[in-house]
């Protein structure tokens, strides 16, 4: 396809088959240093034809080297994209493992499937929002148990409602003893 406004052509977007495949061969070479077919086959659960056949394609758009019957590597370009979409893979995880305390098969098998669709923006904000919750101690410890809690059971909403009166009114108590201190630290007006 080509850009009306340069003339040069622009890569088709990779497809959710094609990152998954990128993210595998990054795994496998950090784990075993060679990668082979039958070793992403064995990873995604394909059989190996249809792993030859997607690394023709990777191959063809340059994000591997690949020859029949050889060990095959990531270019450069491969490489950042798999290891992009494997740290995609690892904030969605640990996100809803850690904070949403997701089961961790069931996390791994939906954070395989979110990475594909995040934008780096919203992801860049999963992580805030991670070492916010984390580290911050305003937030608490028991939040988040809380939040479990209302999740197994607790959903009564007219419950949710009283304790939010409960705390706008603490809150209200608040602020009315705040300002009378600073009139009084003031003086008449």
């Amino acid at each position: 396809m080509k850009n009306k406004k340069t003339g040069n052509t622009v890569p088709k977007p990779l497809t959710h088959a094609m990152e998954d495949y990128l993210e595998a061969i990054f795994n496998l070479d950090k784990e075993k240093r060679v990668v082979r077919v039958k070793d992403i086959a064995k990873r995604l659960g394909v059989k190996m034809p249809t792993v030859t056949n997607m690394l023709k394609t990777l191959s063809r758009r340059e994000l591997i080297n690949y020859e029949k019957y050889e060990y095959l590597e990531l270019t450069d370009d491969g490489r950042d994209i798999g290891k992009e979409i494997y740290r995609r893979h690892c904030v969605l995880r640990s996100f809803l493992m850690d904070i949403l305390n997701i089961d961790p098969a069931i996390a791994d098998e939906e954070a395989c499937k979110m990475e594909h669709a995040i934008s780096s923006s919203t992801l860049d904000r999963f992580i805030a929002f991670m070492e916010f919750v984390q580290s911050c101690p305003r937030v608490g410890t028991n939040w988040l148990d809380r939040f479990d809690e209302y999740g197994k059971k607790d959903k009564n909403r007219a419950k949710c409602l009283e304790h939010m009166k409960e705390f706008v009114d603490d809150f209200k108590e608040k602020i009315e003893a705040m300002e009378k201190r600073r009139g009084d630290h003031n003086g008449p007006q």
